[in-house]
């Protein structure tokens, strides 16, 4: 069974972990130093080879931005502003080159270590970890030269493009100083968002490909070993930046999607601390410093979202230690987390170690706190909540439980009408004994799909032959509770798409409504195995509280109350937009710079939480 999100209000939800690794995976990767190095490779050398043009449908299911503007544009690291607007979007599939004159014409298939170094060797050419789809231009401009430190008194120049590009990316001479020092050609050097997944990507490289390797020596980043591989001056760049860029949650969905796909992992995104126990083995007695800034935020009845900023360590931390009420809950590699299984109605406080893999402990960081919400729902039976209709035989269906308690499936069924039969051709009947737990999902998906296979509850093809025509239906006790499309009309609804059940909608319909779905492009599957739903705001008015004027014309708003008050403001599709306080002697809101429109506004203080809708003219 696969965990559901819930919030308060509208939002987008992620999931912050542990990759999802394989029992025992790494169990033989016991040593140090280049010891270890052969061992990881013994353990990643078996990929299953899907070829070049196999990255293509990986693209448009894996590289989509789920994590800045969540857009599910092409996630291209050569284009991406993490801190505000993107200069220029690639729509999957559609803007994929073709032919590029300058930056943001298209999107294509770079190889991080260039294809050039191997002569497009398989598998090397093929290798999911080692592609990235970028800006055709750009990547022409990084051509084959090694990742680096650009000097920027010594910046390259080309016809067609600016240097730096429009996301701050540079090709120019090696900056012979300080940590890069040791070479003075000429480098690329990304935006550093991004430099330790580059530096990752050639740890792993270096280790896959390790038998190999020490034949590529014409490639100015490698000195002709099996063993250290990297030239010392370019060893020192990719530790600084792997260093001071830890592993993303992007990284991590990547990873586990790279092993579904081909069937090996990155070890350097799973453990990071495998690059210094091969590159820079040493004795670690160093405690490593407090986790800091800390906060509890977005809690829902059974669950409080965690995010902190990351602890230092001289060698590298490897690892966090929840604990929830003094006492140990979970560890995660991330900085960022979910504590689930908790009560409603309760107040938890939270702290955080840091651990480096010598085992030793920072000092707590700061302590939050958060309340759970009521469990209250409004849901009165469960409902689809996606339909994945994809390529070839990648088609899947979700029903979501947010009952509020366990529901066994012994009474349940779908029915699939094809191709405007009046009739319902098909029926599938859940596996015996199964069950959704409350705030959980039940996948069945056809038997052939080869995409996020982790996340499928039971293989059935009848029920999942489905077209963009078919017509769908959850039964009970031989009752429609909830439809997809429309028996006896063969119009096309959801073809080549997958369809995510919005947040808001609590309950499922035998008339089926296309405005209570969000379409996304085919073969995605992100969200498949979880479900967000909005819960009912607590009905639990904070007291005295008084918002004016609503709709506003102006640059503030006021919220008048006696307690102190959080307020955060989303727009309608759950992007948070502002967050700020109010008391008693401060009651005014700037809002200057939200745009005319409609918004959500979120309250919560001691007597409990409100949401609000408001109008700005």
């Amino acid at each position: 069974m696969k965990n559901i999100y819930t919030f308060l209000i509208i939002t987008l939800c992620f999931n912050f972990g542990f990759a999802q690794i394989p029992n025992g995976y790494y169990d033989t990767a016991t040593g140090s130093g280049y010891t270890l190095k052969t061992q990881l490779y013994n353990i990643i050398n078996n990929q299953n080879d899907q070829g070049y043009n196999a990255m293509d449908d990986f693209f448009l299911s894996n590289d989509l931005d789920q994590y800045y503007e969540n857009d599910n544009t092409i996630l291209d690291i050569y284009s991406e502003n993490p801190s505000g607007a993107d200069p220029y979007n690639f729509n999957p599939q559609v803007d994929e080159c073709g032919n590029y004159t300058g930056e943001g014409d298209c999107y294509n298939k770079e190889h991080v270590v260039p294809k050039s170094v191997f002569n497009d060797a398989n598998p090397m050419d093929g290798d999911a970890h080692n592609l990235l789809p970028v800006d055709g231009r750009v990547n022409g401009f990084r051509g084959s030269f090694p990742m680096g430190r650009v000097d920027d008194n010594n910046l390259a120049s080309q016809n067609g493009i600016s240097n730096p590009t429009q996301n701050g990316s540079k090709l120019g001479d090696n900056l012979n100083s300080g940590y890069s020092s040791g070479y003075s050609g000429t480098v690329f050097e990304p935006i550093d968002e991004f430099k330790g997944d580059i530096a990752r990507i050639y740890f792993y490289f270096a280790t896959r490909y390790q038998n190999q390797i020490s034949n590529w020596s014409a490639f100015a980043m490698f000195n002709g070993s099996s063993d250290q591989v990297f030239e010392t001056a370019f060893l020192n760049i990719l530790l600084e930046w792997h260093s001071i860029d830890p592993v993303s949650q992007k990284e991590v969905d990547r990873n586990n999607a790279i092993y579904d796909h081909q069937g090996n992992r990155n070890p350097f995104i799973d453990t990071p601390y495998y690059v210094t126990a091969i590159w820079n083995p040493q004795q670690d007695n160093q405690n490593p410093s407090a986790p800091t800034n800390l906060v509890a935020s977005n809690p829902t009845a059974t669950s409080v979202s965690l995010n902190w900023t990351a602890a230092t360590d001289n060698i590298g931390v490897s690892s966090y230690d929840i604990y929830v009420n003094n006492s140990y809950n979970s560890s995660t590699s991330l900085t960022s987390t979910s504590v689930t299984s908790l009560s409603p109605e309760t107040n938890y406080c939270f702290t955080i170690i840091a651990k480096d893999n010598a085992n030793n402990s920072s000092v707590p960081s700061n302590e939050d706190c958060a309340t759970t919400l009521s469990g209250s729902t409004n849901t009165l039976d469960l409902f689809f909540s996606e339909y994945m209709e994809g390529s070839g035989a990648n088609k899947a269906l979700e029903i979501a439980n947010f009952t509020g308690a366990t529901v066994n499936l012994s009474e349940y069924s779908i029915k699939l009408s094809s191709n405007g039969n009046s009739t319902w051709t098909n029926t599938y009947n859940f596996p015996s004994n199964a069950s959704i737990s409350n705030e959980d999902v039940f996948v069945v998906a056809n038997g052939g799909t080869s995409v996020c296979t982790n996340v499928f509850d039971n293989l059935n093809n009848a029920i999942t032959e489905f077209n963009g025509n078919d017509a769908l239906g959850l039964f009970k006790n031989d009752i429609p509770i909830d439809i997809l499309g429309t028996r006896g009309d063969a119009t096309v609804y959801a073809e080549n798409t997958t369809l995510v059940r919005n947040a808001t909608i609590t309950n499922g319909s035998t008339a089926y409504n296309a405005d209570e779905w969000t379409s996304y492009p085919q073969n995605t599957c992100t969200n498949l195995g979880s479900h967000t739903q909005t819960l009912s705001a607590i009905n639990i008015e904070p007291k005295h509280i008084k918002i004016y004027p609503n709709p506003v014309n102006g640059a503030l708003l006021f919220v008048d109350v006696q307690n102190h008050t959080q307020i955060e403001i989303f727009d309608l599709t759950g992007k948070p937009i502002l967050k700020t306080t109010v008391d008693s002697q401060h009651s005014a809101v700037d809002i200057s710079t939200l745009s005319s429109g409609i918004y959500i506004m979120n309250l919560q203080n001691t007597h409990g939480q409100y949401t609000r809708k408001i109008v700005k003219y």
